[in-house]
């Protein structure tokens, strides 16, 4: 497999990752209606660092972090749960300021909160296993071909969500303050939804 190959197919995998709806694609529409695109790409940078921090697990099978996240997996879970279901009500009683105003938040919040949020669902890793063995990767390489698949399945991420910033800011201008407030609570309840589902399989786990 040559280097341009093994590239794309790491592109691939953090395609197949970031592209599947959750929480922050939730977050990271919600942040490009109400600041813009620039607000949106940065929430995907966080998810995209993330992804690449379960990628690089993935990639280099360090066995002992894998063992350890699925053993920690009901405290990760619930932590990631009620972080999800209190951004929710924060989003749906948020009252969104005017799209007339200059909006503008603070970048590493946005990164941070994204970030998190990913790194909330250990499965990921396990994820990243299963597509990079279909894509045909499972197997041991050098370390520089594992950080060249690493560095793809960064750049498939961010593709990922550089589209989804794009596409949603094409059509931020169709949006008038009440939608956005609209918006805000339909983002809040899908937020808050996903963390009842993620408490919800933290106590299946456990069970």
């Amino acid at each position: 497999m040559n280097d341009l190959e093994l590239l794309s197919r790491g592109v691939l995998a953090g395609l197949a990752i970031s592209a599947p709806v959750g929480p922050v694609n939730v977050l990271c529409i919600s942040r490009t209606l109400s600041k813009g695109r620039m607000a949106g790409l940065i929430s995907g940078l966080g998810a995209a660092t993330a992804d690449t921090v379960y990628g690089a697990i993935a990639g280099f099978s360090i066995s002992f972090v894998i063992q350890f996240l699925l053993r920690e997996e009901f405290w990760i879970r619930l932590c990631g749960g009620a972080l999800l279901i209190g951004i929710g009500i924060h989003y749906y009683f948020k009252r969104p300021r005017s799209l007339t105003e200059q909006s503008r938040g603070a970048a590493h919040s946005d990164f941070i909160t994204a970030f998190l949020l990913n790194l909330t669902n250990p499965t990921t890793v396990l994820s990243f296993l299963a597509v990079l063995a279909v894509l045909g990767m499972g197997h041991h390489r050098a370390r520089w071909l594992t950080l060249l698949l690493i560095a793809g399945i960064f750049c498939g991420a961010m593709l990922w969500w550089i589209v989804l910033a794009a596409t949603t800011g094409y059509f931020r201008e169709r949006f008038d303050d009440k939608a956005m407030l609209t918006m805000n609570r339909i983002a809040g309840l899908a937020i808050g939804g996903f963390g009842i589902v993620t408490l919800a399989l933290s106590r299946w786990h456990v069970q």
